[in-house]
């Protein structure tokens, strides 16, 4: 099974997209998307969709599993965020794709064994897990790889994921 996962945002966005088959992980790509500061906001929603676009018709994944947002404290940013999630959630939808969902905790719990675990903690299994000699960069890259490795692990356990579109 092809698995891009997304870690929202719309200056940042992180994908990494990973194959899952015999319990065995091969990492296909994974990166990030960036918008300039300076740019129009929805110019700026714009080109994450165009490049989610792009790398979902390249490697035509049958699940894309992005991460809820968490904000605790400033409003603002969780709103502007949510607009970048909204758009990631459009292009995988548009591709066919089976979309989930995951929050923070249920990506530390599949990926580290627990819900509470250190971002560094985090990077450390997926670059594990993965099999990679080092920590993928940038950390929304990373952050993207563990909520693919995430449904991994949650579809072979639940059969399907979770919230599953």
């Amino acid at each position: 099974m092809t698995i891009m996962g997304i870690d929202p945002g719309f200056a940042i966005t992180g994908y990494g997209v990973v194959e899952y088959k015999g319990n065995k992980f091969s990492v296909l790509d994974y990166g990030v998307i960036t918008t300039k500061a300076k740019q129009e906001f929805h110019k700026r929603l714009m080109i994450v969709n165009e490049e989610l676009t792009v790398l979902m018709k390249r490697f035509k994944p049958e699940a894309v599993s992005i991460e809820e947002l968490f904000f605790s404290k400033n409003i603002k940013t969780a709103l502007t965020a949510a607009h970048g999630r909204g758009v990631a959630m459009l292009a995988a939808s548009r591709s066919g794709a089976c979309i989930y969902e995951y929050t923070p905790l249920q990506v530390k719990q599949a990926v580290v064994g627990y819900g509470r675990a250190s971002k560094a903690q985090v990077q450390q299994m997926v670059s594990a897990i993965l099999n990679l000699r080092q920590i993928p960069k940038p950390d929304d890259a990373a952050d993207a790889l563990a909520v693919a490795i995430c449904h991994a692990h949650s579809s072979k356990m639940a059969g399907l994921g979770s919230k599953g579109i």
